[in-house]
């Protein structure tokens, strides 16, 4: 059987100050043409031809699952052949978005042989023995992308809502819809879901919460945090006002506090970094317990170093661990010490100066000054 076909025209804005095809704009973070061709799909399409132009064929085809089958051309002869001798195809022929309510519009479906006929001499949108779809709204300027905006979110939300998500105020929150949430998970108002972000069962996001293409484990809390292409564990806890850049991965039973910020760092199981800590480029094993104030220093101005802090190491507050520099598994790290080498299993490091006490000295400072 042949597979079930689409062709979208990324027509150019009549907008002078819009330079790029409006259907590569977002909407609710997500690309118009990523709405399309998710909708496309869900619907049986299996194959996509994308009339554009070469310097937007990159960014349009990343639109798409990386899987699929897909064309991304502007050349004339290439459409016919991806349309001759085949049977129905859906045709976007402008900037449309899908909408459950939407009633018949721009998008038409039509017999391959007819397009390919009607499309002899140029594409055209205007061809007659065609029939419309159902379900698309179109757009025309990005006023159009504003006006339509809400109206696809509470769309998300609600269905979110169906799939037995908790959402506490649908109107304070904003998901894009390639976003997967769990049953019994609560959305607070604030929150901010963007990209292929799939959190788990359980789980509390939010208040005043942005996850960005992350995945988070069953039953875990994100508070008043910024999240970013990483993956979060199971129960486990970040924030308040915790940030969480890219290419992190934070195990189970992890608390991530106040005031921290963890940056391409793995890390294990257990372990807390309970606030005002940096955890950079470092490799973290289970059940480490960070004190207040601890830095991984991990970038002399010119290279990156990494950091290994293995499990069940106690950092002291005030810590400054200078990469790449190893802590063994065990040790203890007193206060207010600067590592500059590696720390052998089950051993204290101290490295601070020793304390001097000047006896007398502020009482003669405030006399000199006349206090």
């Amino acid at each position: 059987m042949d597979q079930k076909r689409a062709v979208i025209f990324l027509t150019t804005s009549q907008d002078p100050e819009q330079k790029k095809p409006l259907m590569l704009n977002d909407i609710l973070f997500c690309p118009i043409l990523t709405w399309v061709a998710r909708k496309l799909k869900d619907d049986g399409v299996e194959r996509f031809f994308a009339v554009c132009g070469p310097e937007y064929a990159d960014e349009a085809r990343a639109c798409f699952p990386v899987d699929a089958d897909v064309t991304v051309s502007d050349q004339h002869p290439r459409l016919l052949d991806f349309v001759s001798g085949v049977g129905r195809v859906i045709v976007i022929p402008r900037p449309v978005v899908p909408a459950e309510q939407a009633g018949e519009g721009y998008v038409y479906s039509a017999e391959g042989f007819a397009l390919a006929e009607g499309w002899k001499k140029a594409a055209t949108i205007f061809l007659q023995d065609v029939d419309g779809e159902r379900g698309w709204i179109a757009l025309n300027s990005g006023a159009d992308i504003q006006n339509v905006e809400l109206h696809l979110r509470d769309e998300i939300v609600r269905r979110h809502i169906a799939n037995g998500v908790r959402v506490l105020d649908p109107g304070a929150v904003y998901i894009d819809p390639r976003v997967k949430i769990g049953r019994g998970t609560m959305v607070l108002p604030g929150t901010i879901l963007r990209g292929g972000t799939d959190i788990g069962r359980d789980c509390v996001i939010g208040p005043n919460a942005m996850v960005s293409s992350c995945i988070v484990g069953d039953e875990t809390e994100i508070n008043a945090s910024q999240i970013n292409e990483s993956s979060i564990g199971r129960r486990t806890h970040v924030g308040p006002y915790a940030y969480v850049r890219p290419g992190s991965h934070i195990g189970d039973d992890i608390k991530v506090g106040d005031f921290v910020e963890v940056k391409n760092s793995t890390i294990g199981d257990g372990t807390k970094i309970s606030h005002l800590t940096y955890v950079g480029d470092s490799d973290v094993g289970k059940k480490v317990n960070f004190g207040c104030g601890t830095v991984t220093t991990n970038y002399d101005g010119f290279h990156k170093y990494r950091c290994t802090i293995e499990d069940e190491s106690f950092i002291g507050c005030n810590t400054n661990l200078v990469a790449p520099v190893t802590v063994g598994k065990g040790s203890y790290i007193a206060a207010g010490a600067t590592i500059t080498k590696d720390v052998p299993e089950d051993a204290l490091a101290v490295a601070r100066v020793k304390q001097e006490n000047k006896d007398g000295w502020a009482a003669r400072r405030r006399k000199i000054n006349g206090k």
